[in-house]
């Protein structure tokens, strides 16, 4: 009956899945065979056959059969067999887990059986797989060990698989050399054994290698190569891929008539199909080309297209390469405001490619006794956590100065609280000794509600410190990264300047503010210019309208406020970045001032989300710290409002808002003022 059974099998297996003239041959054998060891040794070619030729589903199903015929028949080699195609073919469905599972099982009916090169070819599978999931300590052990088996009988379909698999895994591991090497041994045996496919990417592999080494001449020789050996009917993408890359190796040595020939071959090939990552590559490297010949204009419309194909398939690697060549575009047109934002956009999609993984190991790696018996999980177990490398950016001189106020500020900070706290004590003795006056109680608590003042405040500071330095910090990446000429370097001098400026006013005053108040908050009036002011604050927010797209209005004029200015700066660059913050792209911010019964009424209005009442009354509230997050997700302390409440209120001023949501807010500051004297 289970002849019969096997029989019909077979049968329709013969009928429906008959692929070549050996799988026949063998499906018809197969069926009139005894249950013996014949039976197993004839049943593991058909699956081999059914394997290669791609069929894993009948493959499976006959391996199965196959594990429990030598089961029953305690034929440990037929186990071990069957178990090891089950797992290719659970690897070939990227279903590792039974995968692993089957390779585990295989190889210990291997060790039973002291059978080295099916150990051998175990061990290369499970490195395989180790690789694909990033585990490449352990994937570089299992295939080295195996290649001292392979090497030794030489099995030349072997070797090209393991050599293949250490080449990627050094690739993978930074180690170039070493990957050079293994492409050369597999492309040395895929060649012993015609193997048309392995040769194209293995001789691509070491042209893109010998790129990233910087030795272009030879990347273009083994470019060229791969090119060669192409078919045009199926090796479409592949084709797509290598002529950008080729030309924009020729491009490397200014030879402009040959990259065009193969930017122009690509950027026709790609497009004719419809190939969006092969078309994006031509594309980069078309902007690239353009620029360097100055066409501006065709470099503009190649670069844009690129741009919105990128962010369609979220090809990472070829967007940095855009806003890179996007800052460079820019720059050349004087459009540096907007040379600035792509290179904001460069530095943060670099820094978050460069936290992807990139282990790093070691030179030495211990080959695997593969003869000896070794517990189930040992060739299984997850490798030790990999260390990161990681190169920091430039210190800035800037930030040096910045971190050196910022400890003067605490300095302030920390003596002020020292002054508070003996303050303190002598109000318990007074207590305690009931002689305390009208006077003194008076005196701390405005000490104590001073010193809230600056709790607050030292929060927040170096906040504003890093805001104030983001011109400066700009342009300074902008030259470090080459994207400008130095005449174009010597243009932006004056702009550079004016943004130091800027910066370092900001800090002048908050250092001089800070040294005033060591003993205590009272603001010291004085006569200064509002508008000079408001010029000096909507300097420092000028790159993010630029990103934000938003219009900004000044309606100021030239008045005269009789208040402690510094306690003002603070106060206005809060509710300037607050309107910014809380702006859209397109959005409105208007500032003004006016003069309303002999005070200055200051007012700054904006278009944007707008405020829920109910929200409104915790604004100012103290101990609150009542925040939300900008339109582009902007985050903040929630103590800026409270702390210009404080600061206008020292200066015998008032604040308020009226905001209607989806509308816009509007701040008023209500402060004492003179007429000029001037």
């Amino acid at each position: 009956m289970k002849q019969l059974f096997t029989l019909a099998v077979c049968l329709l297996s013969f009928a429906v899945f008959s692929q070549n003239e050996k799988i026949d041959k063998l499906t018809v054998q197969l069926a009139y065979l005894n249950a013996d060891s014949t039976k197993v040794k004839l049943s593991l070619a058909l699956i081999d056959e059914l394997y290669a030729h791609k069929d894993y589903s009948m493959a499976l199903l006959y391996a199965n059969e196959t594990s429990k015929l030598s089961e029953d028949l305690n034929y440990t080699k037929g186990q071990a067999e069957s178990c090891y195609y089950k797992a290719l073919i659970f690897t070939e469905r990227n279903d590792y887990y039974n995968a692993l599972d089957c390779y585990n099982k295989s190889r210990n009916f291997y060790l039973k059986i002291r059978d080295t090169l099916g150990i051998a070819r175990v061990s290369n599978s499970i490195g395989l797989i180790e690789i694909r999931r990033g585990n490449y300590t352990l994937g570089l052990q299992n295939s080295l060990s195996a290649i001292d088996i392979f090497e030794e009988k030489y099995l030349q379909d072997e070797l090209s698989s393991a050599y293949n698999n250490l080449a990627e895994a050094y690739h993978k591991t930074n180690q170039i050399d070493k990957s050079i090497e293994f492409n050369f041994k597999a492309l040395e045996v895929r060649q012993l054994i015609n193997d048309s496919n392995g040769i194209i990417q293995s001789t691509k592999n070491i042209a893109e290698l010998y790129s990233f080494l910087k030795e272009h001449r030879k990347s273009i020789e083994y470019y060229e190569k791969a090119l060669e050996l192409l078919d045009s009917k199926t090796d479409q993408d592949l084709r797509g891929e290598i002529l950008p890359k080729l030309g924009s190796e020729y491009l490397r040595f200014n030879e402009y008539d040959k990259a065009l020939h193969y930017l122009s071959e690509g950027l026709k090939y790609n497009r004719e199909n419809q190939n969006n990552q092969g078309l994006l590559r031509t594309l980069n490297a078309f902007g690239n080309l353009s620029l360097k010949q100055k066409k501006i204009k065709l470099a503009e419309s190649q670069l844009n297209e690129a741009y919105t194909i990128a962010n369609n398939i979220d090809n990472k690697t070829e967007l940095l390469k855009n806003y890179k060549l996007h800052i460079e575009l820019d720059s050349t047109l004087g459009y540096f405001q907007r040379a600035f934002y792509w290179q904001n956009r460069f530095y943060k999609l670099r820094d978050s490619l460069n936290k992807a993984d990139e282990p790093v190991f070691p030179k030495n790696i211990e080959h695997l006794n593969l003869i000896e018996d070794q517990s189930e999980n040992k060739l299984l177990d997850k490798p030790k956590q990999l260390t990161f490398g990681y190169s920091p950016y430039p210190l800035y001189v800037a930030i040096v100065i910045i971190i050196l106020l910022v400890l003067l500020l605490i300095f302030s900070y920390l003596k002020t609280k020292s002054h508070y706290a003996e303050l303190k004590q002598q109000k318990i003795e007074l207590a305690e000794e009931k002689v305390k006056t009208e006077a003194i109680l008076e005196h701390t608590h405005h000490l104590e509600e001073v010193n809230q003042v600056k709790d607050k405040l030292f929060s927040i500071v170096s906040h504003d410190l890093k805001d104030s330095i983001s011109s400066i910090k700009a342009f300074l990446d902008l030259l470090n990264e080459d994207s400008i000429t130095k005449e174009e370097f010597f243009e932006l001098i004056p702009e550079l300047s004016e943004n130091a400026n800027n910066a370092s006013s900001l800090l002048y005053n908050l250092l001089n503010w800070s040294k005033s108040q060591m003993q205590n908050l009272e603001p010291k009036p004085e006569l200064f210019n509002i508008q000079e002011v408001f010029q000096i604050k909507m300097a420092l927010v000028e790159q993010k309208i630029e990103d934000k797209q938003i219009i900004l209005i000044d309606e100021s004029q030239r008045d005269f406020i009789y208040a402690d200015k510094s306690m003002v700066e603070i106060v206005i660059q809060n509710l300037i970045t607050n309107a910014v913050k809380f702006s859209k792209k397109g959005d409105v911010i208007t500032i003004s001032n006016q003069d309303v019964n002999g005070r200055s009424l200051i007012s700054i209005e904006d278009t944007g989300v707008g405020i829920p009442k109910e929200n409104i009354n915790k604004l100012f509230a103290a101990h609150k710290n009542f925040t939300t997050t900008g339109t582009q997700n902007e985050k903040g302390t929630g103590l800026g409002l409270t702390i210009a409440k404080d600061l206008v209120e020292l200066n015998n001023g008032k604040i308020w808002v009226e905001s209607t949501v989806n509308v816009g807010s509007k701040f008023f500051i209500e402060l004492p003022k003179a007429e000029s004297r001037a």
